[in-house]
């Protein structure tokens, strides 16, 4: 039976663990240039040296309109690859692998002056109103995604993750919510994140795997639920995607912070399903600290790899913490043997 600390591998990617680092936004970009400073260094490295099996860096912008805050990263600038490179080569140095979760925020951007989206519907009451892009922009944003892409091939990473969940922009298209456009693009839902798919299918090698993050479903009134989830699932799955990373919400308060998201687990149920229905290798995240949950949920066969998010923000070490409690093995530097019992 598999556990936790069972390896994993997919086409080219080879992991010691089932344990990833769930990407989470630092907000820590210095000069509101994208570029990963030495607290990203010391953060995913950190991690890394803890003994998790694959990293995910945060969400990673195409431009600079695209971002949540001006302190995010990005990847629309060749300058920014060398910061990355350097954290990606270190934290292999630790026996990690390393994604990058790659994305644009759509109407969610907080500090650009007019925000774009498929359609010019804020997000709340407090949110600006954000501007529709035309249909030659939607063309220009899928190759904007497409050279974000190819740098982070240069920086040296070992997968890609296209961020299509938590009411950024891929998920503003494919919800209709958000998207009430009359274009080829609201006429066909999914037609924008396929073609983003695809040109990420072309930058990367042959033996990288492309995951994507989804929604899995969607917490508001006239939202979507996990049927329609595993329909546009499948659309991004035909289109190129390898594995799933199943999280939920975000067109309304993000879930983790709210209700439902109240209890340990509660999205792991959505990864279930759409590993079942698309019979597809799936992450599974969403409170999942609890080291026998997390490895009854490998055992289970509910996910592939469980995506740990808060516990390693509270602790870098979390793999190693993890390993103890359920008695498995795991590599220890040894500057730390004398800090876990074996």
């Amino acid at each position: 039976m598999e556990h936790l600390f069972s390896p994993y591998k997919i086409k080219g990617l080879e992991l010691k663990n089932r344990i990833v680092l769930s990407p989470m936004c630092q907000y820590s970009v210095e000069n509101k240039d994208g570029i990963a400073t030495d607290w990203h260094y010391l953060h995913y490295v950190n991690r890394a040296i803890g003994g998790t099996g694959f990293i995910m860096i945060e969400m990673t912008d195409v431009e600079p309109d695209g971002r949540i805050t001006d302190f995010d990263l990005g990847l629309w600038s060749d300058e920014q690859i060398p910061a990355l490179a350097r954290i990606v080569e270190a934290c292999h140095g630790y026996g990690a692998k390393v994604g990058i979760q790659i994305a644009h925020a759509g109407r969610k951007a907080e500090d650009v002056a007019l925000p774009v989206a498929p359609s010019a519907i804020p997000f709340d009451e407090n949110s600006k109103t954000p501007r529709a892009l035309s249909t030659d922009e939607v063309k220009e944003m899928v190759e904007k995604f497409r050279k974000a892409v190819q740098r982070a091939v240069k920086a040296g990473v070992d997968a890609i993750e296209i961020h299509g969940a938590h009411g950024y922009l891929i998920h503003q298209f494919h919800s209709p919510l958000t998207n009430k456009r009359d274009d080829e693009y609201g006429k066909d839902l999914t037609k924008f994140g396929r073609e983003i798919i695809e040109a990420a299918k072309a930058e990367i090698p042959e033996d990288m795997p492309l995951m994507m993050r989804i929604s899995a479903k969607e917490y508001v009134e006239g939202g979507y639920g996990i049927n329609e989830s595993i329909e546009f699932a499948k659309e991004y799955q035909d289109a190129g995607v390898d594995i799933f990373d199943i999280s939920s919400g975000g067109e309304g308060p993000i879930a983790a912070w709210g209700k439902p998201g109240t209890h340990a687990a509660y999205q792991v149920p959505l990864a279930g399903e759409i590993k079942k229905a698309l019979k597809v290798p799936v992450i599974a995240v969403g409170r999942l600290d609890d080291p026998a949950l997390a490895n009854a949920v490998i055992g289970n066969e509910e996910a592939d790899l469980v995506a740990v998010g808060r516990g390693m923000l509270r602790n870098p070490h979390w793999p190693i913490e993890a390993a103890t409690k359920l008695r498995k093995e795991i590599e220890v530097p040894k500057q730390y043997k004398y800090g876990f019992k074996r």
